[in-house]
């Protein structure tokens, strides 16, 4: 299990001088890494309605205060990320159409009543072991952006990075949770094994369907850009997108035997961007400002 005390913590991001193409002069990087906003809030509320479900299932006292803990976590981003797409619909880019399909997946597709009542159990163990899979790519993910220098060095806006790098130090931080839990409940290897097989190539599809969509839609470019392969291979070598081997290899590192999530990625790297995170200060800036003011 984890280590530390899974927490939800409180940040503010202002997001008034944050262009639309927030990689000047890279929309494709720009709208690649925006597909992220588009698939987040939608599927960090179903990680938490699944989680809650799952509760009561618990008999591990730790493992439950951290799943606790996690969802705490998973609503904060998933509110975070909902202002990103208010902010993108204020510049003339409205991702409506696009989170419409993805909530369709998380509340139709893999929500409650998809199995008949007689399998609710399966079902639940089915949808942990999806969480699992996903957050695997997700903290994958997380040390990537924590490590893109690359995106600094080309001018990337300092706001969303910083967005981007608390989520994602936040997940390297809980990274074990999701697979803990599935191994409590389930722990099943056949299902492990299925449910990632389905995970990795869902996550490509959704990217790239996202990144299209938002390359079509995007009021500056006006139709004059497409999303192609040789824009994502070109900016993976520019170290600004992850490349598709580090997508690849995720999988047989989460399907190894004796794997578990602890041993990847750098706690330490990220906890220490959560305590200098510009985002987590400005909060707790704020309300020291709001307790002198009310003395």
């Amino acid at each position: 299990m984890t280590d530390t005390s899974i927490k939800p913590r409180r940040v503010r991001f202002s997001w008034e001088e944050t262009p639309l193409h927030w990689v000047p002069g890279d929309p494709f990087t720009t709208h690649l890494i925006n597909v992220l906003h588009m698939l987040l809030p939608a599927g960090e509320r179903w990680f938490v309605h699944v989680f809650k479900q799952a509760l009561p299932y618990i008999r591990d006292p730790r493992l439950k205060a951290e799943v606790k803990g996690f969802m705490g976590q998973e609503g904060t981003h998933a509110v975070a990320h909902q202002r990103v797409l208010e902010h993108m619909k204020d510049q003339g880019l409205d991702p409506g159409p696009y989170v419409e399909n993805i909530e369709w997946i998380f509340e139709r597709m893999l929500g409650d009543d998809t199995m008949p009542p007689i399998a609710r159990t399966y079902w639940l163990k089915e949808r942990v072991a999806l969480i699992a899979a996903i957050e695997h790519y997700t903290a994958v993910l997380g040390q990537w952006i924590l490590d893109a220098r690359p995106l600094d060095d080309a001018g990337a806006d300092a706001v969303m990075m910083d967005l981007l790098r608390w989520h994602g130090a936040e997940e390297v931080e809980h990274r074990s949770v999701a697979f803990d839990l599935f191994m409590h409940l389930d722990g099943s290897y056949a299902r492990r094994t299925r449910t990632m097989m389905v995970t990795g190539p869902m996550i490509v599809l959704l990217l790239k369907r996202g990144a299209g969509f938002l390359m079509a839609n995007d009021p500056i470019l006006r139709g004059r850009l497409r999303a192609k392969w040789t824009h994502y291979f070109y900016r993976a070598r520019q170290g600004r997108v992850p490349t598709l081997r580090s997508l690849a290899l995720a999988v047989p590192q989460y399907l190894r035997p004796g794997f578990h999530p602890s041993q990847e990625g750098d706690l330490r790297q990220a906890l220490d961007y959560i305590a200098i995170s510009p985002a987590h200060a400005e909060f707790l800036s704020l309300n020291v400002r709001k307790l002198q003011e009310g003395q």
